[in-house]
């Protein structure tokens, strides 16, 4: 199984990079994770943010794999624990089917990309900077992994 994160955002900081590659480093071969980013609409000092979630969504789409399940990240979304991540982790493995998560850009996702969502789930009720969503993301992936497998990285 192939988890795709597609992240509205590029040229990350180095500390970013070097947090997600830490964590995307130790999953294991049969739950790979990939980083895909896409370039956020551009903003102008008149734009508005329906239009550039409009602009990204398209980018959204267009690099959504066929057949994935689908995981939009929402501060609106469901709030799970690491275990039932873990369990969602193991259905998704089970299934045979990839897996595409969806950070989205500044100014939130379009409703097209939220409609084509299996799933809405929300990370914390906290407002967090994007980059802080890709290392917490990576880190709670590979946790999630590590309950399936019993392995002593967590503990309850």
């Amino acid at each position: 199984m192939i988890i795709r994160v597609l992240a509205v955002g590029q040229k990350m900081p180095s500390w970013v990079q070097e947090g997600v590659q830490t964590y995307t480093q130790r999953m294991p071969r049969e739950c790979r994770v990939e980083w895909v980013e896409l370039a956020p609409a551009k903003r102008t000092k008149n734009g508005q943010a329906s239009a550039y979630k409009q602009d990204e969504a398209k980018r959204i789409l267009n690099a959504l794999p066929n057949g994935s399940i689908c995981v939009v990240l929402d501060e609106r979304g469901q709030s799970w624990t690491t275990k039932k991540l873990a369990d969602n982790l193991e259905q998704w493995m089970g299934s045979g089917q990839d897996v595409a998560i969806i950070i989205g850009g500044p100014d939130g996702l379009d409703e097209s990309v939220k409609q084509k969502a299996d799933r809405l789930l929300s990370l914390s009720a906290l407002t967090m900077p994007h980059p802080m969503v890709r290392i917490l993301l990576s880190e709670q992936l590979y946790r999630a992994w590590s309950v399936t497998q019993n392995h002593p990285y967590h503990r309850e």
